[in-house]
């Protein structure tokens, strides 16, 4: 699952809601490094998991940018175990990049 438009019909309502709000942030940038993660990981998210994630989605999109690729440290006001998860995924190499649009 690495496309909005591949969203399973058998997750709940709320996963498939989630899914469809970290696709579409608003930047291109944002909608791969977020939607990516959450692509990988929806179905196994616990209830309390879903509540963090939904907090970061309210999180505007210039900030979740510039934590999850490095430019600026996560504030420690704003800094979740979910936030704290993307963020050391979204700093592996290719981190957004779709497979296949990688380079090998």
């Amino acid at each position: 699952m690495t496309d909005p438009d591949n969203t399973p019909t058998e997750l709940s309502p709320r996963r498939r809601r989630l899914m469809f709000r970290a696709w579409h942030r608003g930047t291109k940038e944002t909608d791969l490094m977020i939607g990516g993660f959450v692509a990988r990981h929806i179905a196994t998210f616990t209830e309390a998991e879903l509540d963090e994630l939904e907090g970061v989605l309210e999180l505007l999109d210039v900030d979740l940018a510039d934590w999850l690729s490095g430019r600026r440290p996560i504030p420690a006001e704003v800094m979740t175990p979910m936030l704290g998860r993307m963020a050391e995924e979204c700093s592996q190499l290719g981190a957004g990049v779709p497979k296949d649009a990688r380079r090998v």
